[in-house]
């Protein structure tokens, strides 16, 4: 090959590997792109693109590197890389090997946010209908955060403080970083299946204040899921009083700071204390005034004019009570008796009027059979017809022999038909 050197794969792409080490504008090397194709594997490290509309850059991000970010990456997030360019020789390829990221200004998280929000509001994570009431006086209570922060002491404290036989429950967590979503995610589920003795009652969660970007795994998913799958009531505790995320949101309860949220969840013992104390002497004001009533009330029966010869007064009250069965039987008698009168009334009137009683005095109704025809003139009806005859105490079936026509008034046959009747 014209006595050129053969170099073997390895050998090209150490060259190359060279070569870009060698050139000061890569090794120090800030890229702003789109993420995409992002994973976080189970070693730690980070695998993405990063992208715009003319090309792409494969990029990685070891565990030592990502474990301090601030926010979770995901694809479809703007964001600044910081690392140098490098050759993966195994797979022969260049890529970014990511010392930083951050997103591509607060405009990017804040319209993560809201694409979050407008996602969750949409599937009712945020209904009031849904928010539970905290329990009175909870027995024991969970909470989600860093177990070195301050926001931990000042749960703790005025827990202790305003209620000094309450049980807390600490779930640590880191509270911002990549791995701080899942972490307070797991954390909360934990303490929402326990059971027995070992229930929590109410469940704080959250962390002292801080940047958009340190707060941000309170604005992530995987936790807006968790505090809404949660069984008992959540309190989210984020930040300070002008921070509000998304857990805040879905949250049954929103504190302003950490010390708030323990103020919320349990009552001052002293406070409980002084309202049973007054609860307590208004029942026995009113159970005092309720025995004087009932005492005065025997006193009178006992000492009154009705009780000094109950004997009599006895005999008296059967006395009355014997006029008053006799007035109730005469009224009921005369009650009955009218009543009687008049259904003997309607019975005649009705008799009178029955077509029963009719027939009993000789008369007959005639139809024609089959049809039924009622027949009211003769006619209706030709010789060899077929007639039902209905007297008082049953049917006549019957042919006719004949018809003959009559004024009833003058006795005369005015048309005859067959062989007469």
């Amino acid at each position: 090959m014209n006595g050129a050197a053969v170099l073997s794969v390895g050998q090209v792409t150490r060259h190359l590997k060279d070569l870009l080490r060698s050139d000061a504008l890569l090794r120090d090397l800030r890229v702003r792109g789109e993420i995409s194709n992002f994973k976080h594997h189970s070693s730690g490290h980070m695998y993405f693109t990063l992208k715009d509309d003319r090309a792409c850059l494969r990029c990685v991000m070891f565990q030592d590197w990502n474990r301090t970010l601030s926010f979770r990456p995901r694809s479809g997030l703007a964001v600044v890389a910081r690392g140098y360019i490098g050759v993966f020789e195994r797979a022969g390829q260049y890529q970014l090997y990511v010392e930083d990221l951050v997103p591509d200004g607060i405009g990017a998280l804040h319209a993560e946010f809201e694409r979050l929000k407008r996602k969750l509001a949409a599937e009712g994570f945020f209904d009031q209908a849904r928010k539970r009431r905290l329990p009175l006086l909870p027995r024991r209570v969970g909470v989600v955060t860093s177990p070195t922060g301050a926001a931990v002491r000042d749960i703790i404290t005025i827990l202790c403080r305003r209620f000094p036989n309450v049980s807390i429950l600490l779930a640590p967590v880191q509270v911002q970083g990549p791995r701080a979503p899942d972490e307070i995610a797991r954390a909360i589920a934990r303490l929402d299946r326990l059971e027995g003795k070992d229930a929590v009652d109410v469940i704080i969660v959250g962390r002292g204040g801080g940047s958009l970007e340190e707060l941000w795994a309170f604005n992530e998913e995987v936790v807006a899921r968790s505090i809404f799958a949660a069984r008992v009531p959540v309190v989210s505790a984020v930040g300070h009083e002008t921070d509000f995320t998304i857990a805040d949101f879905v949250a049954d309860v929103r504190a302003p700071t950490p010390s708030a949220a323990a103020e919320l969840v349990i009552p001052e013992k002293d406070e409980l204390l002084r309202r049973i104390s007054e609860s307590r002497a208004r029942l026995d004001t009113a159970l005092r005034a309720w025995l004087n009533q009932r005492r005065s009330l025997v006193h009178n029966l006992v000492v009154g004019p009705g009780m000094r010869r109950p004997r009599e007064r006895v005999l008296q009250e059967r006395q009355h009570l014997d006029f008053l069965h006799h007035r109730l039987r005469v009224t009921l008698r005369s009650y009955l008796e009218g009543r009687r009168a008049r259904l003997q009334q309607a019975v005649g009137r009705l008799e009178a009027l029955s077509p029963l009683a009719i027939l009993a005095r000789g008369y007959t109704l005639c139809h024609l059979v089959p049809s039924g025809t009622l027949v009211r003139s003769v006619a209706q009806v030709e010789p060899e017809a077929r007639l039902r005859v209905t007297v008082v105490d049953g049917e006549i079936r019957c042919t006719v022999n004949g018809v003959r026509e009559v004024d009833i008034f003058a006795g005369r046959s005015s048309r005859q038909q067959g062989s007469g009747g």
